[in-house]
């Protein structure tokens, strides 16, 4: 019988939100309008694109014990660094790996100050995302960088099947970054950092480096979403992608992605994304007051929070 108990709590908590996600979307694809038209569909889809990215790499951050708040000024400042690159060499290669190359420093460097220096990641994420966003500004002169090659637009604008390429993107970091946090050493070090990092020390995993690798590829990743939203918006600007890091955070825990460490799934950041969204999308097509949502927002990301707390003391 406790065993059957076990079992059948196990199922709840592993389906609950997905069961949730398909009851609110079918309830809101008959009761809002234009809800589930194609052209709406596809602009939620391109509206949390690079929400989803960066959810793929804040999982890790999260279930490591740790999180970045400097992603949205990342994501800024690689989409300017792609822009001004592009513009000086006429090269969508070399723009491209200038913008990863952007976002991974500044992935390093949060990695190495927390991980070596020991300065907590909110104290150091906090200052980056100031020097970072400060530092797009400064380097465009407080102005949007337009792009001159018209090439470099399809990235953001093309279709492949019928789905925009952004779109084809996410989802490919979903399945990578899910198989790397299932099927792989860095994954398994991960969550056993977030649950316990003496012990994880103790059994030989490198746990500093870990962490730089965690934050290094977060970086990546946020300098990946800068290009795509440079692409979109046809220019790279130093004020885009604010509050990105609230968001992504909300979607990851709202995705049960524990703030305490050693407990991520894939698909739980996947719905976690698209509930989110969702909400977002339903608002602005009831012409929801801007005040309000961000009500609504804040609502979300503090009872995702307690439900992380409840099952922490579940457990």
């Amino acid at each position: 019988m406790k065993k059957h108990s076990s079992l059948m709590r196990r199922v709840i908590e592993d389906y609950s939100l997905i069961f949730i996600f398909v009851v609110m979307f079918v309830t809101l694809s008959l009761t809002v309008p234009y809800f589930f038209s194609q052209q709406n569909i596809i602009g939620l889809g391109l509206s949390v694109s690079q929400i989803g990215m960066l959810a793929c790499t804040m999982m890790f951050c999260l279930a490591s014990r740790d999180f970045d708040l400097s992603i949205g000024s990342t994501v800024a400042c690689a989409g300017v660094v792609c822009a001004m690159v592009l513009n000086k060499t006429d090269s969508i290669t070399i723009g491209i790996l200038a913008s990863l190359a952007c976002g991974a420093i500044v992935g390093w460097v949060n990695g190495a100050v927390i991980s070596y220096l020991r300065v907590n990641a909110l104290i150091t994420t906090l200052a980056t995302m100031q020097i970072v966003r400060g530092m797009a500004f400064l380097a465009s002169g407080g102005q949007a960088v337009g792009v001159t090659n018209e090439s470099f637009f399809s990235l953001g604008t093309s279709m492949l099947l019928g789905i925009p390429t952004p779109i084809w993107i996410t989802v490919l970091c979903f399945v990578v970054f899910g198989v790397m946090l299932n099927k792989t050493v860095y994954g398994r070090n991960t969550l056993a950092i977030g649950g316990n990092p003496e012990a994880s020390r103790l059994a030989g995993v490198n746990v500093a480096k870990t962490r730089v690798y965690i934050f290094l590829i977060q970086g990546a990743v946020a300098g990946l979403a800068g290009v795509i939203l440079a692409s979109r918006i046809t220019s790279g600007q130093p004020n885009a992608a604010q509050g990105f890091e609230l968001s992504v955070i909300s979607a990851c825990v709202l995705g049960g992605v524990s703030l305490m460490g050693g407990r991520a799934t894939i698909s739980g950041v996947v719905v976690g994304v698209l509930i989110m969204g969702t909400v977002e999308n339903v608002m602005s097509l009831l012409n929801v007051d801007s005040f309000y949502q961000y009500v609504v927002r804040g609502t979300i990301l503090l009872l995702a929070v307690l439900v992380d707390q409840l099952k922490s003391r579940a457990d």
